[in-house]
């Protein structure tokens, strides 16, 4: 039991950080199928997986900011904060936005048939999750909720 713990202690930030990461992804990907099915295939590629990320980006700001790295900051220092992982997020939103593009909307359609381009994006989708998890983490611990020395 003593080394569960050992290990739990010595990996929490990081089981936090998966678990909640987990979640923002699945609603990333409930989203998607959600808007292809209520807009269409280009538009869950497009302008929809815009809005997409940016629910994406709050839900994860509040649990990375609470749960995962208990960030304590308060007033001028929460607003900057904020402003760090909103433009950190930015950033990978712009990568999604490209992986989504170009395999969704540019090879999809020349890979597979019509009828399997929703399951096409939505494997887009879970790659382009798994780059955009990797670098939200290393943003997250080296940049945003970095802990003073």
């Amino acid at each position: 039991m003593q080394a569960i713990r050992n290990l739990w202690k010595k990996y929490e930030e990081v089981i936090r950080y998966l678990f909640f990461g987990v979640l923002t992804t699945a609603l990333n990907i409930i989203l998607y199928a959600l808007f292809q099915w209520q807009f269409g295939y280009s538009a869950a590629n497009g302008w929809a997986n815009v809005l997409n990320n940016v629910i994406c980006i709050l839900f994860a700001y509040a649990t990375n900011r609470m749960w995962v790295f208990a960030s304590k900051t308060h007033g001028k220092q929460a607003w900057q904060e904020f402003c760090k992982f909103v433009t950190c997020r930015l950033g990978t939103l712009v990568i999604d936005a490209c992986i989504m593009y170009v395999g969704g909307n540019i090879i999809g359609p020349m890979v597979v048939a019509t009828q399997w381009l929703g399951l096409w994006g939505t494997a887009v989708k879970i790659v382009s999750n798994v780059v955009v998890v990797v670098l939200n983490y290393v943003f997250s611990k080296l940049i945003i909720f970095k802990k003073a020395n």
